[in-house]
């Protein structure tokens, strides 16, 4: 977890202290990313973006860390956008319809060429063939300006009654949802019981 290393700004977005619905502005951030469609809960190929990502994160920040001490960063959590094609309901479409954007945020020191050397090293431990992921990682810029946000904790099968509550804040507050459901995973669900899972879930809105 990278709290420590955070920015107030970045604290609010990722560790919110509330439970109920806030507006946020959400800058342009640099994500590592990889793109998929499926269920996440049976995705084989969701499963290997997650590997992707954080290989080539930890790849990158102990690289950083050994060229100078003040080029290290703290790991950011999973996050993913969710959407469906054709503008169907994110809530009642099928989970095998959902599309998916599985991403890690990243500080201005991971360029280019820090990812392109992470994925060689990768490569030359033979990781690219245990990893199929690596080959559709990618680094790009991401802003979603003006959004509103809610902290989900339990499972994430419970988050249709928070997610219907953040849509409604939307809603009476005038705006109109727009964009990509947008979710940040604080904990690990191999080692937290389901119930205690921290989720923050963002939507962007107009």
């Amino acid at each position: 977890m990278a709290k420590k290393d955070l920015s107030q700004e970045l604290q609010k977005l990722y560790f919110p202290s509330s439970k109920e619905p806030e507006m946020v502005k959400v800058p342009k951030m640099r994500f590592l990313m990889v793109d998929g469609k499926g269920n996440p809960n049976v995705s084989k190929e969701f499963q290997e973006a997650i590997g992707a990502l954080y290989s080539v994160a930890y790849t990158a920040k102990f690289t950083l860390k050994k060229k100078a001490k003040e080029k290290d960063f703290g790991v950011m959590p999973l996050e993913a956008l969710w959407w469906i094609e054709g503008g169907k309901s994110f809530l009642t479409a099928v989970k095998e319809e959902w599309l998916w954007r599985a991403m890690i945020m990243v500080p201005k020191q991971v360029t280019t060429a820090v990812v392109k050397d992470a994925l060689e090293q990768l490569r030359k431990k033979g990781k690219d063939k245990e990893r199929p992921g690596l080959k559709k990682l990618r680094l790009e810029e991401f802003a979603e300006g003006k959004s509103a946000q809610i902290m989900h904790i339990g499972p994430y099968s419970a988050e249709r009654p928070t997610i219907e509550k953040l849509h409604k804040f939307i809603e009476e507050s005038g705006h109109k949802i727009t964009g990509k459901h947008h979710e940040i995973y604080l904990g690990d669900p191999r080692r937290t019981k389901p119930e205690k899972l921290k989720t923050v879930v963002r939507q962007p809105m107009k």
